[in-house]
């Protein structure tokens, strides 16, 4: 039997291609390369070109792959865009899954795992957060990501799916063998835009706030390197092939780093200085949120292998080094 994987010529999503690939898994990739990459694959992994929304591909993929399995990254992921632009989040994010689920649902795929993400439970009161924090999202990001798994929910107790959610904290480095990492130019994430800047892609990088309740006056977050995402993932799929019950984990390391923390670890780990500029906080963004991922550990008996900032910083910038070191080969 087959895994299907919604956006995996993504960052996230590319990841688990090469984890899945390498433990000899089956799988087939939907992607609409909208902000994939169909080189981010393995050679020899099939890869569908559309989107999860287009029902009748998404069935006839099912069927052609005798898909078993579905794993859902495919979604629209900037805080502040989804503040500018809330209807089209709500279409990517939400009505896309709806659509993906009705397909599962009348194809009798029983086992699904969910993309979500920590912007759940907005500006929690209490840190470290327990998947069992009140969720109160302050994007229409989070909503996008909350309502799907309302319906995921919903639909799992009519239907008999079983499924996993996976909320996100920040993710963040690259493939320790460099076979992918985050290659979407114009990229957000905080350690990617740094150690362009480091590296001289970009001339500065901004900070956006620098008032909140925090030590520093900047956003903590807890940060989590995507190839020990990709690994919970795996162990999702294990738990739920030996017949785990429905469950919701929160991934993340439980230690935050400010912005500026992350910033000094950039700059010490590149041996670069960088002009750092300061700019009003951004719609959306809470001043902290760190994870509590005792129940992810306990349940799935997965433990990080990669869970020190410097290492996510080192790999991060191996990336950023091979890109630039690519481009050039390319224009040369």
């Amino acid at each position: 039997m087959t895994i299907l994987v919604t956006g995996g010529c993504g960052y996230i999503g590319s990841h688990l291609v090469h984890e899945l690939a390498d433990a000899g898994e089956s799988i087939v990739v939907l992607d609409d390369l909208s902000t994939g990459f169909r080189a981010a694959l393995p050679r020899l992994v099939p890869l569908v070109v559309g989107s999860v929304g287009d029902s009748s591909l998404v069935a006839a993929l099912i069927e052609e792959y005798k898909v078993d399995a579905i794993v859902h990254f495919a979604a629209s992921i900037v805080v502040p865009d989804s503040v500018r632009d809330p209807l089209g989040y709500y279409r990517n994010n939400t009505a896309n899954t709806r659509s993906l689920l009705e397909s599962a649902v009348k194809s009798g795929v029983g086992r699904f795992i969910f993309s979500s993400t920590a912007a759940v439970y907005g500006n929690p009161e209490i840190v470290p957060v327990s998947e069992d924090n009140p969720l109160a999202p302050v994007s229409p990001y989070g909503t996008s990501k909350l309502m799907s798994e309302w319906m995921l929910r919903d639909t799992a107790a009519a239907h008999g799916l079983n499924y996993v959610v996976l909320r996100y904290f920040n993710v963040a480095g690259a493939d320790p063998k460099l076979r992918t990492g985050q290659s979407t130019a114009g990229a957000t994430h905080l350690i990617k835009v740094a150690v362009e800047t480091a590296l001289g892609a970009r001339p500065a990088m901004n900070v956006y706030g620098k008032d909140y309740p925090t030590p520093d006056g900047t956003c903590v977050r807890d940060y989590i390197h995507v190839s020990d995402l990709a690994a919970a993932h795996s162990a999702a799929l294990r738990y739920l092939r030996d017949g785990g019950a429905t469950a919701t984990f929160n991934c993340g390391y439980g230690r935050g780093y400010s912005v500026l923390e992350v910033i000094e670890t950039v700059k010490r780990v590149s041996g670069r200085q960088f002009p750092v500029t300061f700019a009003e906080r951004r719609a959306g963004d809470p001043a902290a949120i760190v994870a509590d991922s005792s129940r992810l550990q306990a349940a799935l008996k997965w433990k990080p292998k990669y869970a020190e900032l410097e290492t996510i910083v080192a790999h991060a910038l191996a990336w950023e080094e091979k890109l630039q070191s690519d481009r050039q080969r390319i224009t040369a």
